[in-house]
């Protein structure tokens, strides 16, 4: 497959490869030097929420059972905050 570089420095890619990669419009391509200087690398970056929803649920092993969870004792922070302000 050859594509040909526009006079706005845009390629398009071939419709095989990017049913292959799963590439629609808006993914993000970096490009990079290949090993030789007549080759190009490139690498498709994460869409921003495939990232978070691979990430979601990440730190649950870290928690220790023998403290209250993070998120409790912050809703716990916040409403003796509101509590204090209540009361001023």
């Amino acid at each position: 497959m050859t594509t040909t570089i526009t006079g706005k420095n845009q390629i398009t890619i071939p419709a095989a490869v990017a049913a292959s990669y799963h590439l629609k419009p808006g993914t993000f391509i970096e490009w990079l030097p290949g090993a030789t200087s007549d080759e190009i690398r490139c690498r498709i970056i994460p869409e921003p929420k495939t990232l978070a929803r691979q990430l979601r649920g990440a730190g649950r092993k870290h928690l220790r059972k023998d403290r209250p969870h993070p998120l409790h004792r912050l809703l716990s922070e916040r409403d003796n905050e509101a509590a204090r302000e209540k009361a001023l």
